[in-house]
């Protein structure tokens, strides 16, 4: 195939490892060829301005810039930009904040070998591409109560060990605040807990 036919892709993970798999995944695809990698979010702006890939994999959590921020930057200046984001985690909120900024695809790390090739292919072919782990989740949540921004700062000073009172110190409100902010937590979460509480925020993806 000529190379002008091919499926021009660029790589962002901050793990040299990753990059390295996908790059010999995809070096062996006659269809597709690797323009440019990076690092962080950053760095991602700067390779898509420069290369115009017609493919970006993304990896969700990077330190300088996230990939929900980089997707959202390179859409607003790229609208048409086709990514795919790519995870070790299935939580719902974050597969949700990707596709709200634009992202067309997920792909799951520990899916990379059997899903990436295909993904690459339909979300250039103009497809959406969510694995259906991943849908099930957004649907199984779907009704939910989101946590606000102030709730999920009081459950991640929770999830560190900390006790209302000093949760109440850091975020400068009274303890009785926090107190009414984790019964409304643990409703909204529908848990038992402090403790399940921070496991279902985890697993949601509204905390890291």
């Amino acid at each position: 195939m000529s190379v002008s036919k091919r499926i021009r892709i660029l790589c962002v993970d901050d793990h040299p490892l990753v990059r390295d798999g996908i790059t010999f995944a995809i070096q062996n695809q006659p269809d597709m060829e690797l323009v440019a990698e990076a690092a962080n979010g950053l760095e991602a702006l700067a390779a898509y301005r420069q290369h115009l890939p017609d493919v970006t994999l993304m990896d969700l959590r990077m330190p300088e810039m996230n990939g929900i921020e980089a997707t959202r930057a390179i859409r607003e200046e790229f609208p048409n930009a086709r990514i795919v984001m790519l995870t070790t985690y299935s939580g719902d909120v974050q597969a949700l904040r990707s596709l709200k900024v634009g992202a067309v695809g997920y792909v799951l790390k520990a899916m990379i070998r059997a899903d990436l090739i295909n993904t690459i292919r339909s979300v250039h072919a103009g497809h959406r591409r969510i694995p259906s782990e991943i849908t099930s989740d957004i649907a199984g949540h779907f009704s939910a109560d989101a946590l606000s921004t102030r709730e999920i700062e009081v459950l991640g000073h929770v999830a560190a060990g900390c006790s209302n009172k000093v949760v109440a110190d850091h975020l400068n409100i009274s303890e009785d605040t926090v107190k009414g902010h984790m019964k409304t937590i643990l409703a909204k979460l529908q848990a038992n807990d402090r403790t399940h509480a921070v496991m279902i925020a985890t697993k949601r993806g509204f905390l890291d």
